[in-house]
């Protein structure tokens, strides 16, 4: 699970990056769903990021089956 969120970070990195992310609004602290700590790399790299990593991607996940 912790491979897509290094991938985004290798992009920002590389200036890859289009539109991540809410631009704009503040990343939460804490996950939405899990109320786990989001990390600060995550929060730079995602602006506007409400859930974690795995809830992030959880929700992708779901959101490709419907």
């Amino acid at each position: 699970m912790a491979q897509k969120p290094e991938r985004l970070f290798q992009a920002e990195a590389l200036g890859n990056v289009g539109t991540v992310g809410n631009p704009g609004f503040t990343s939460f602290f804490k996950c939405a769903e899990c109320d786990g700590d989001i990390p600060e790399r995550r929060r730079q790299a995602v602006p506007g990021c409400r859930l974690c990593a795995a809830c992030q991607e959880e929700q992708d996940r779901k959101s490709h089956l419907s």
